[in-house]
């Protein structure tokens, strides 16, 4: 089946060709889908499309009438498509609904450690032949309270890690298993109390309606003082302006995030021979106490190789109009 390969990074495309085995046409493009460049999917049945695409309302209208029938999203998420046009058209829709929870969970882990032991600065001072240790203090992970917002699969692994380091888990979780709390010591809670409670928050809930902007002024306010805000999710879960106020006043201690609200037509880019046109990242990025990666957090072989492997077998599902498991309705 012929398939329009979109934003298409050269660190996926080894692995994409291993797992086609030559079964389907595919064509790499590098740009992303817009409208703007919806028209590159002409004579492809297919397209394959990553997190920062553009799957609206325009732009699937145009895609169906180019003829594409089939959407693969080399991805978990799918807040970038409009499903109920989608399901209009009569566009099928397959996504990636598991690659490594360890991937992204281990990078969650990184930025905290990263933060926590100041280990950029740290690096940086030595290089500049630096061996000061002012400045550059952190603090136990056993027995600090982490508060984790989401206990999916990602949710889960993080917990057993963090149960490692001796930290009290606080769990936000609207589907409650009290058998996996129990083997983890984890204390199921309402939002506002992990908000009051945490020393640290990490993310790892997916963006919708419900979760837009769960992390804003209100919530902000009611922290500890100092606290630490992980984002390795959906960069629409958090109110950026408002987190940096949030550092600017104190109330948010240390920030990393691996997702950005804005990322779209910045992340998995080169900027460093332009200018960065987006004030609000840039502001973010003057603060020491900051620590951002370009949505990196599931770049690990195996993901890699998750990805491919299922993005190539939902395309086989659809060529052959099998039944998929990962079909999304």
């Amino acid at each position: 089946m012929k398939t329009a390969i979109f934003s298409s990074q050269k660190f996926e495309k080894d692995y994409l060709i291993r797992a086609n085995q030559n079964k389907h046409e595919l064509s790499f493009i590098e740009f992303p889908l817009n409208i703007n460049t919806v028209g590159l999917a002409a004579n492809h049945k297919a397209i394959s499309i990553f997190v920062n695409d553009d799957a609206s309302a325009p732009v699937l209208k145009k895609l169906k009438e180019t003829g594409v029938e089939y959407i693969a999203l080399r991805s978990a998420g799918y807040n970038h498509v409009d499903l109920k046009v989608a399901g209009e058209l009569g566009i099928g829709l397959a996504r990636v609904p598991e690659y490594s929870p360890y991937s992204v969970a281990e990078h969650t882990i990184a930025l905290i450690m990263a933060l926590n032991r100041k280990l950029i600065r740290a690096h940086n001072r030595v290089r500049d032949q630096n061996f000061s240790l002012n400045g550059l203090t952190g603090f136990d992970m056993n027995g600090k309270t982490v508060g984790v917002v989401g206990l999916g699969k990602i949710g889960k692994v993080l917990a057993k890690i963090l149960h490692g380091f001796g930290c009290n888990l606080l769990v936000y979780e609207l589907s409650q298993d009290m058998e996996f709390a129990s083997r983890y010591n984890i204390s199921y809670t309402d939002m506002n109390t992990l908000c009051e409670n945490s020393d640290i928050i990490t993310l790892h809930v997916p963006l919708n309606d419900k979760t837009k902007y769960i992390i804003n002024r209100e919530r902000i306010e009611k922290m500890k003082n100092g606290v630490m805000l992980i984002n390795t999710s959906r960069g629409g879960l958090v109110d950026t302006k408002e987190v940096i106020r949030g550092l600017k006043s104190g109330k948010i201690g240390y920030l990393g995030i691996d997702v950005y609200e804005e990322e779209k037509g910045l992340f998995f880019e080169d900027f460093s021979e332009k200018i960065v046109l987006d004030d609000v990242i840039t502001r973010l990025m003057t603060f020491p106490n900051v620590l951002i990666t370009s949505h990196q957090a599931f770049l690990t072989e195996t993901a890699l190789e998750n990805i491919a492997d299922t993005t190539i077998f939902n395309l086989d599902c659809m060529e052959k109009g099998d039944s998929c498991p990962n079909e999304i309705k």
